[in-house]
């Protein structure tokens, strides 16, 4: 019958198993945090903008609404 402790080598193991996890942990904490920004706050006014045009171009608001809009964009 074969004994397992610390003599046999299994803290090797046991540390690569730490090791794995505690990276595995690391990884989904550091996707966690590299989400938290959006891609439309990231781009900022310029992105608003586009869109802007967009609404204006496919009918959704008239000049007056879009150039309201637009100068209040370039106020920021």
């Amino acid at each position: 019958m074969m004994m397992w402790g610390w003599r046999d080598g299994s803290w090797i193991g046991l540390l690569f198993m730490v090791l794995f996890w505690g990276g595995v942990i690391a990884l989904v904490v550091w996707a966690v945090r590299q989400g938290g920004s959006t891609p439309a706050a990231a781009a900022g006014p310029s992105r608003a903008l586009d869109i802007l045009e967009e609404r204006f171009a496919r009918g959704e608001i008239d000049l007056e609404e879009f150039e309201l809009r637009r100068s209040a964009l370039s106020r920021k």
